[in-house]
């Protein structure tokens, strides 16, 4: 996936959450914009307690989210190649995976100074290497239902209090009339930037249009001003934002304390089991 197509999934994933809003270059506030910045890192650090990690409340903690995400996408390939190759066929090429962002819970440290599309590159796991004969269509649904399955072995441990944590975050925050307060002055933001966009979505739509049209030679700069702009119109959002989530987690965990005891015992000793298993790195970006 080329940076420009991952900046536009990025930009067009916050537009379909209607999350929030800012754009780009020295505007009529004449603020200074960033220099692009090279991609983001890697790391391999978990946080100290596995809730943080599947049940995020900040943008920053999305960090680890977007790591676990991929790590069950990787397993799946990885369990579905091993198949393949057991039966002496190779699989197709895949797009390669990359770290997606959550819209509705932004990580404005990284996207101000990273943009929409220099995440951190998603590393790659061991492999042998394919047979060449190709599969037929059954063998290969046969082989990507295992890869499915093994996939499951992890992301059973932790997705069904997930979803449940999500559907949680998008009810309270249809009941955040203080967020809403505070969303409404960002169109304002963008203005004094020299963006005279009517709504989130609008402001999307520019987005994606200025990172398909940039030059190639200043797609990085074009990247790395969309998100400056968008983090600085962003923060009292989530000033406001995250507090809440805080407080909502907290009561989420409390009535769903034994789901979230045995995802604490449980997440990161089937996050080895499944890396040992499938040479499979687990990797989040980080600034």
């Amino acid at each position: 996936m080329t940076r420009r197509t991952l900046a536009r999934t990025v930009a067009a994933a916050a537009a379909a959450l209607i999350t929030t809003s800012c754009s780009t270059a020295v505007g009529a506030s004449g603020e200074q914009q960033p220099a692009p910045e090279a991609p983001g890192r890697l790391t391999r650090t978990l946080p100290d307690d596995p809730v943080r990690m599947a049940l995020p409340a900040t943008g920053a903690e999305t960090r680890w989210t977007q790591g676990l995400n991929v790590f069950g996408q990787q397993v799946a390939r990885a369990a579905a190649a091993e198949c393949a190759r057991e039966s002496g066929f190779g699989l197709t090429e895949e797009i390669p995976l990359a770290f997606i962002p959550f819209g509705d819970l932004p990580d404005l440290d990284f996207l101000g100074r990273h943009g929409f599309g220099h995440s951190a590159e998603v590393p790659a796991g061991t492999a042998e290497p394919a047979p060449a004969r190709s599969g037929g269509t059954a063998e290969i649904r046969r082989c990507r239902t295992a890869g499915a399955t093994a996939a499951e072995q992890v992301t059973k441990v932790y997705q069904p209090l997930q979803m449940a944590w999500f559907g949680a975050l998008a009810s309270a925050a249809k009941r955040d009339s203080a967020a809403a307060r505070v969303l409404r002055d960002v169109p304002g933001c963008l203005s004094e930037q020299g963006y005279a966009v009517a709504d989130q979505k609008a402001f999307f739509a520019l987005a994606d249009r200025r990172l398909m049209n940039a030059p190639a030679a200043d797609l990085d700069r074009v990247n790395s001003e969309l998100g400056h702009a968008y983090a600085t119109c962003m923060r009292p959002v989530e000033a406001v934002r995250e507090p809440a989530r805080r407080h909502l987690r907290k009561r989420f965990l409390a009535d769903h304390a034994e789901e979230v005891r045995d995802l604490r015992a449980a997440l990161v000793p089937a996050l080895h089991r499944a890396g040992k298993r499938y040479g499979v790195p687990l990797a989040f970006p980080a600034p």
